[in-house]
């Protein structure tokens, strides 16, 4: 993730006080339609977490997948080898 600082961005300081302290979420819009969030780092903490665990929940479906067909995962070392790693 990239990161600026604030002085550096055109963000109204009474915006970014209201998502950095307030935890309000402020939708911006661009003339072409699309948008962008500002969210604060507790909510970006909270959204990480659900994306960790949608992961953990996909590899655990993979590994139970791989069971039901007799397969056993690969070790790191031999799943790079086989990509030319």
């Amino acid at each position: 993730m990239s990161s600026l600082n604030a002085s550096k961005t055109r963000i109204p300081p009474d915006t970014f006080n209201r998502v950095a302290y307030n935890g309000e979420r402020v939708e911006i819009h661009h003339r072409s339609g699309a948008s962008l969030f500002l969210i604060s780092a507790e909510d970006m903490e909270l959204l990480e977490t659900a994306e960790d665990l949608l992961d953990l929940q996909a590899v655990h479906k993979a590994l139970e997948e791989m069971k039901a067909k007799g397969e056993s995962p690969l070790a790191w070392d031999e799943a790079k080898k086989r990509l030319g790693l």
